[in-house]
């Protein structure tokens, strides 16, 4: 796709049929041990729309009492995250073009309705390491902004098996998924679409 602004990568197609069956197969192992959960919004404690988990030596909660944050301990079971499948941390290597391996990898799953609102990702302490995203299961409308509330945005329509990556200049970029269309992916057995998230945390 042309057009993107510069630091923003997209991969249409990165992983085949079989592939997304096999690291579906795997997020389920995970999830087995690192139950979803509904997020809550900061202050408010507002339900988010998805629901969630992580992987890796740290994952991304947030709540009321505690706002946005990276913990490595489930906030409902209490262990630690499981840690991110080979297929992921190989995805990093080849597209992210960072000296650092990630350190948490957020699972969102999203309902035939759910939503999620521009947002930046900042809660990371390492902006120099790109955020890189993979969709499995149904399309999605995936909106892109500027580094700041308010000004024009562009949409791509994000397919199962597909890559996108928000680095240099774009990795503060606010973005957001505007809706899902349900039934456009025989993929995940009761529909929906689950979004992988790459992140690398700290700097050290």
């Amino acid at each position: 796709m042309t057009g993107l602004p510069d630091g923003i990568s997209y991969f249409p197609d990165y992983f085949d049929r079989k592939a997304q069956e096999t690291l579906v197969e795997t997020i389920r192992d995970i999830v087995r041990a690192a139950p979803f959960y509904v997020p809550e919004m900061p202050r408010t404690g507002k339900p988010m729309q998805v629901r969630m988990s992580n992987c890796g030596n740290l994952g991304w909660v947030t709540d009321k009492k505690g706002g946005y944050r990276y913990q490595s301990l489930h906030p409902k079971t209490g262990k630690p995250w499981p840690p991110i499948p080979e297929t992921l941390l190989t995805l990093w290597e080849a597209k992210a073009a960072f000296d650092g391996m990630p350190e948490a990898c957020l699972i969102n799953y999203y309902g035939d309705s759910a939503k999620m609102g521009l947002h930046q990702d900042r809660d990371e302490e390492e902006f120099a390491a790109p955020v890189v995203s993979v969709s499995l299961g149904d399309d999605c409308l995936f909106r892109i902004g500027g580094t700041s509330r308010g000004g024009p945005t562009q949409s791509i329509r994000l397919r199962s098996g597909d890559v996108i990556l928000l680095g240099g200049p774009s990795r503060l970029r606010y973005h957001g998924v505007d809706r899902i269309y349900p039934a456009t992916s025989t993929l995940l057995k009761d529909g929906g679409r689950i979004n992988l998230t790459l992140r690398r945390v700290t700097t050290s």
